[in-house]
C-alpha cells in the first residue's frame, strides 16, 4: 500500500511539475513548451530508474 502511495505520489509531483512550469514560464511558447516537458520527464524518469525501480 505504500509503494502505490509512494508511486501515486511521485506521478503527481511529476504531473505537478510539468503544469506549473508551462503555466509560469512557457506560455505562448510552443516549441519550447514541448522541450521542456520532455526534459522534465526524461529527469524525473531517471530519477526514478535509479531510486524507485526494484530489482
Amino acid at each position: 500500500m505504500a509503494s502505490n502511495m509512494s508511486k501515486f505520489l511521485y506521478v503527481f509531483a511529476m504531473v505537478f511539475t510539468v503544469v506549473l512550469v508551462d503555466v509560469l514560464f512557457f506560455k505562448s511558447h510552443t516549441l519550447a513548451r514541448l522541450i521542456a516537458n520532455i526534459g522534465i520527464i526524461a529527469l524525473y524518469a531517471a530519477f526514478y530508474l535509479r531510486f524507485f525501480k526494484r530489482g
